[in-house]
């Protein structure tokens, strides 16, 4: 079954968030495909996940010394109440990446980076070894689709006076392609300008906004009917 891991993470609800309304418009395109049973949502801002703990780093330490171990087994390597808790909290969230065929991320611009909601979900899932194969070392990623849609309120697009301060695009290739994912099963959609309609400084930008929008709008929407030819694929032959 196809599947669709559909995570925000603006601090601002969908009525003003750009990056919600969009990848909300990518949901809906999704959903009408191919059903909502295999849809999965998670909101970082109004369910956060909690910032890992030593027990956390402790527990990582010991499993990554064992080189990849099967998740199944991780939870007989705690020691502690506090290592159990940390898995407790961690495990569920890596198996929805696993389980995932498309994983779809709302990003608005803070402070030229990413949200601290989403930091603290890549650092959770982030544990050693959980997106190798055990024993082949395979990554288990590789035919994931991620699909991250960013709102900024200015512009930083190739070119503009502030693109060297656009730290959320190179942050997020590094770290998904790190992690494993193919760098042809990885889209950036941006909305710039995203504030120029508000901003005064910023109201001579507005046509380049709107246009900004409606490419973003145009790109979910292709991406969002476009077939996965990952794991899907790789299951049928």
């Amino acid at each position: 079954m196809t599947s669709l891991l559909h995570v925000d993470s603006s601090a601002t609800d969908a009525g003003d968030s750009i990056s919600r309304q969009l990848t909300a418009g990518f949901a809906q395109v999704w959903r009408k495909l191919h059903g909502a049973d295999g849809y999965r949502y998670r909101d970082l801002a109004a369910d956060p996940v909690s910032l890992v703990s030593p027990a956390f780093v402790s527990l990582g330490l010991r499993v990554e010394r064992q080189g990849a171990v099967p998740l199944a087994k991780v939870a007989g390597m705690t020691e502690t109440a506090a290592e159990e808790r940390e898995w407790a909290l961690t495990l569920p969230l890596i198996e929805e990446m696993l389980a995932a065929d498309t994983v779809l991320l709302g990003v608005p611009m803070y402070n030229f980076s990413v949200p601290a909601s989403l930091k603290a979900w890549i650092d959770r899932i982030t544990f050693p070894g959980a997106f190798l194969a055990s024993g082949t070392g395979e990554r288990l990623l590789r035919r994931t689709r991620v699909v991250v849609v960013t709102a900024r309120g200015g512009c930083y697009a190739p070119g503009t006076p502030r693109e060297g301060f656009d730290f959320q695009t190179p942050y997020l290739r590094a770290y998904f392609t790190d992690l494993g994912v193919s760098e042809e099963n990885l889209h950036f959609v941006h909305a710039e300008m995203t504030r120029a309609g508000d901003v005064p400084q910023l109201a001579r930008f507005k046509p380049l906004a709107a246009d900004s929008l409606t490419a973003a709008w145009t790109a979910v929407t292709e991406l969002a009917a476009r077939p996965v030819g990952g794991r899907a694929a790789a299951r049928s032959r």
